[in-house]
């Protein structure tokens, strides 16, 4: 049981909480009936991602087997064979459709997000994320495609900056997790992808300094937009770019300095510095909508 659950990585499903991003940019986290909605929307992503977790694995067994870190993954050690993978790969996508039914509206609109989403990263397990450069598009496009959920299912329009945003944010994450991936093949002389060849510190060095600058200008124009400040009633959310410049420092720093940006979401989950500033952010931009 232990090992099945390691290859779902349940440690994994906080990311799908971004599909609350509407509700959190739509003014709407005091309407309970969004918050369920949102909630479900994630438990659904949730049991997708870990759908095409159970693939990736049963993928990428031997490449994992040859990797430092990975070896010990529970497909990649032995201790769960590739036909329980699949089993357990379409069990999680059936929870996640199943899940659905528990929406209240939207219900056909977001699984069918979620199908086009679990379909995508099916091609990118077998293919696509064979490219580079396609491999990190996909991988934010589905960021998008959980906004997107999030937007059906709690009836709440989405910004088109807010679209934007989710897109480059992921853009420079991914980017930032590949330079991880191009320090070790310099360290070891291995790939640990396949794509990773096509790498260099120079090209992703570059890569993450234009998509963290591309991502501020974006927040900045979505602050001072004037469907912004006539959907909120304040000119004020520009002060918030402070936090997202600051973060978007501190995890440069993690990935150039520290060189442990491998995985985004231990990060969120360790770094005592960017939970700080994403829990400022969040107070900030909810004091300004709701108190000011």
């Amino acid at each position: 049981m232990k090992n099945l659950i390691r290859l779902i990585r349940p440690h994994q499903w906080v990311k799908n909480l971004v599909v609350l991003l509407p509700v959190f940019f739509g003014g709407a986290l005091l309407h309970i009936e969004s918050v369920y909605a949102g909630l479900v929307t994630a438990l659904c992503f949730s049991f997708a991602a870990s759908s095409i977790y159970c693939l990736n694995d049963i993928v990428d067994v031997d490449d994992d087997r040859r990797h430092p870190v990975k070896c010990h993954r529970p497909m990649a050690s032995g201790a769960i064979s590739i036909p329980q993978g699949y089993t357990l790969m379409f069990l999680m996508f059936i929870l996640s459709m199943l899940s659905t039914f528990l929406l209240r509206q939207s219900q056909l609109e977001t699984a069918s997000v979620i199908l086009f989403y679990w379909l995508l990263n099916i091609a990118y397990c077998l293919k696509l994320k064979q490219y580079a450069i396609i491999d990190v598009c996909v991988v934010s496009f589905g960021f998008v495609l959980r906004i997107l959920a999030g937007g059906y299912a709690t009836s709440i329009h989405l910004s088109k900056w807010i679209v934007l945003m989710t897109f480059l944010l992921m853009l420079f994450l991914s980017f930032a997790k590949r330079r991880d991936d191009v320090v070790r093949m310099n360290e070891t002389g291995h790939a640990p992808r396949q794509n990773t060849i096509r790498y260099n510190l120079t090209f992703i060095n570059q890569a993450i300094t234009i998509t963290s600058s591309v991502t501020l200008v974006c927040y900045i124009m979505y602050t001072v937009s004037p469907e912004t400040i006539q959907n909120f009633h304040t000119d004020y959310l520009y002060l918030t770019s402070v936090f997202v410049l600051v973060g978007l420092l501190r995890y440069i720093q993690i990935a150039v300095v520290d060189k442990r940006s491998g995985d985004p979401t231990k990060v969120m989950l360790h770094d005592r510095f960017m939970q700080f500033v994403v829990l400022a952010f969040g107070l900030a931009f909810l004091f300004i909508i709701y108190v000011l």
